[in-house]
């Protein structure tokens, strides 16, 4: 026995193993809040972007196993399918479809709005989950800088050509994810689309504070109608958002660094949880205009209470999107 006890007590042993347990204990911390209430979504159509894959795909998985209607909006088929097919098999809950929706392009969304309407006349949940990292500067078929175009232009047209429905089905309710990065960005009402200049951060930045601002703007314009909106920080996830950046494109970045972030980062199904509490956690019926992070209430960057600003980028939108709303 003394001798079993020495050996655990080695250096040899023992650090490995408080390395370990340290390790772990990091990992389990840094997953953040998880949304533990069981409630019953059957009967709730809920639509949810880019779910094909990451957060999307995990949110998707636990609204079937809670009995909702979930349609799938992602742009890939094959991958949607897939993933489609696995959800269902996994809950059994065949209320789950993929239809075809590119954030890239404002007729893809507006095809989208139309085809879901001649399906269904409820729309409960709005999950506005898709979007675009850090990538190099690229153009919506619309001539929008990718960043800013799908992630907050995309989901300002999809959103507001949805309205009508989700006002009909109220007690609605709308979410979208942002990100803590929305605390380092800027909306340059004179160079919105990047044309001027580009920074691939900067951009990803400006187009996450747009989501907060559109979500307070939008709140607003919603008062009294029954359908809420919240925006939110989902942490830093382990999905395929960062494929863009460039250290992970190294030699370095995939082997190294990615091992050593890895007891930092929360898993996908951990990532979904705060877009879960916001999109059905009963004790957030009524509750508008706010931002969550790790399954509560989070304070917000001072720029995005900036009202004129929200009002001029709402402004911006429409014109962009030859929409009034």
């Amino acid at each position: 026995m003394c001798t079993f006890i020495n050996c655990l007590l080695c250096p040899c042993v023992l650090w490995p193993v408080l390395g370990a347990a340290a390790i772990y204990f990091l990992r389990q911390y840094m997953q953040g809040g998880q949304f533990e209430k069981q409630t019953d979504e059957t009967g709730k159509v809920v639509i949810v972007t880019g779910s094909n894959t990451g957060i999307g795909k995990e949110t998707v998985l636990e609204l079937a196993r809670r009995g909702a209607t979930v349609y799938m909006a992602c742009r890939d088929k094959k991958r949607t399918d897939q993933a489609r097919l696995e959800i269902i098999r996994e809950t059994n809950n065949q209320n789950i479809f993929f239809r075809e929706l590119d954030l890239a392009s404002l007729d893809s969304i507006r095809k989208f709005v139309t085809g879901f309407k001649g399906e269904q006349d409820k729309l409960h949940i709005l999950i506005n989950n898709a979007g675009v990292m850090r990538c190099p500067r690229m153009l919506t078929k619309d001539g929008f800088e990718m960043q800013l175009g799908v992630n907050h232009i995309g989901h300002f047209l999809l959103t507001n050509l949805l309205l009508d429905v989700l006002k009909k089905s109220a007690p609605s309710r709308i979410v979208n994810v942002s990100s803590l990065a929305h605390t380092r960005g800027t909306i340059n009402i004179n160079d919105l689309n990047s044309e001027k200049s580009y920074d691939e951060g900067s951009a990803y930045s400006q187009s996450k504070l747009a989501n907060v601002l559109f979500t307070r703007e939008l709140a607003k314009r919603l008062e009294g109608t029954g359908v809420t909106v919240n925006a939110l920080h989902p942490g830093v996830v382990n999905t395929e958002l960062g494929r863009h950046m460039k250290i992970f494109n190294t030699f370095f970045g995939r082997f190294i660094l990615k091992g050593l972030l890895w007891p930092l980062l929360k898993t996908p199904k951990s990532g979904a949880q705060t877009t879960l509490y916001a999109a059905i956690d009963p004790e957030l019926n009524g509750v508008s205009g706010l931002y969550f992070s790790d399954c509560k209430p989070k304070k917000m960057a001072p720029s995005a209470f900036d009202e004129k600003t929200g009002k001029l980028l709402w402004e911006e939108s429409e014109k962009w999107t030859h929409s009034k709303f």
